[in-house]
């Protein structure tokens, strides 16, 4: 039997980064339709290439200074065009430096030609964890793994931050399937189980995994165990055990069914008047009718041509 599976230290979780305040939060950036600036800058790239050729012509240096100017300013101009797909936002960084804002406003945009733009995706995701070996709140090692539905909410937190927004929920997602799955155990009766609450779990599972991720800006949309069972070292003898509380409880439904009908029996019999039975051969009568109704095999009839007491 391999060795036990050590479960998440306590401190990881009881201090959340989620509780830090956060120092930047996403705001609008001002933009303007692109298309009339886009034109322009064509119309104005043009006419400057034809001032440098019809100067080249009459040999005018002024002339062809002008006409570089109005080349060079249509291309600056053209450089502050950004195109906005559906679901995606433009941060903004002054001369990649300080936060400028974020723009989600879709179609051509002109922004700030000085600024970066960085492309940040709100569309929803999915994130499937890999097979994580834990250790349940019983101790018995299983195997649980989760897919989590997840979108970029504040793109300033994402792009600022952390490093990498994507890798941050892989990690703090999968570091919170590894606490709900060694906070309860697997299967069992009277208190919360992995097996048998599984929509409670799910809740409480999306509730830590929002929580984690929220500094980094990143709002959980819902979040679903996929596998769930025990580890292949113990999952002959938890099965084994899981069948005999099956019978048993099976065993204990038909011995209460079997009682009902054997009472019921007597009763009738009692009420008709069709025979008169002592205590003893009513003794007899339910233990018969228990031995054919409880009986996990057809019963033998055995024809009695004597008396009972002979």
């Amino acid at each position: 039997m391999s060795a036990p599976v050590v479960p998440e230290p306590a401190s990881a979780v009881e201090t959340p980064l989620a509780d830090e305040k956060p120092t930047i939060a996403e705001r609008e950036a001002w933009s303007t339709g692109g298309a009339t600036i886009a034109i322009a800058s064509i119309v104005g790239f043009l006419a400057g290439v034809g001032l440098v050729v019809l100067a080249a012509v009459q040999e005018s240096i002024p002339l062809i200074v002008v006409g570089v100017l109005l080349a060079l300013v249509a291309f600056a101009a053209s450089c502050g065009l950004t195109l906005v797909a559906p679901n995606e936002a433009r941060v903004l960084q002054i001369l990649g430096g300080s936060y400028t804002g974020t723009v989600r406003t879709e179609g051509l945009r002109w922004v700030n030609p000085l600024t970066g733009r960085t492309k940040i995706s709100t569309r929803i995701r999915n994130h499937e964890t890999g097979t994580a070996k834990v250790n349940d709140a019983d101790g018995n090692p299983i195997e649980i793994s989760a897919i989590v539905v997840w979108r970029v909410e504040d793109t300033a937190r994402a792009s600022f931050e952390v490093d990498d927004f994507v890798e941050f929920v892989a990690i703090q997602t999968e570091a919170a399937v590894r606490h709900i799955a060694g906070s309860y155990p697997y299967d069992t009766a009277g208190r919360l189980s992995l097996r048998e609450n599984a929509d409670e779990i799910t809740g409480r599972l999306s509730e830590e995994v929002d929580e984690r991720v929220r500094s980094a800006g990143v709002r959980i949309v819902e979040s679903r165990i996929n596998r769930l069972s025990y580890a292949p070292e113990i999952a002959q003898a938890m099965l084994r055990r899981q069948q005999a509380g099956a019978i048993v409880a099976a065993r204990q439904e038909i011995v209460e069914g079997a009682v009902g009908m054997v009472e019921s029996a007597l009763e009738r019999l009692e009420s008709k008047d069709f025979v008169q039975l002592d205590e003893e051969r009513k003794a007899a009568m339910v233990s018969n009718l228990l031995v054919v109704l409880c009986g996990d095999r057809d019963a033998q009839p055995v024809v009695n041509t004597g008396s009972l007491y002979s």
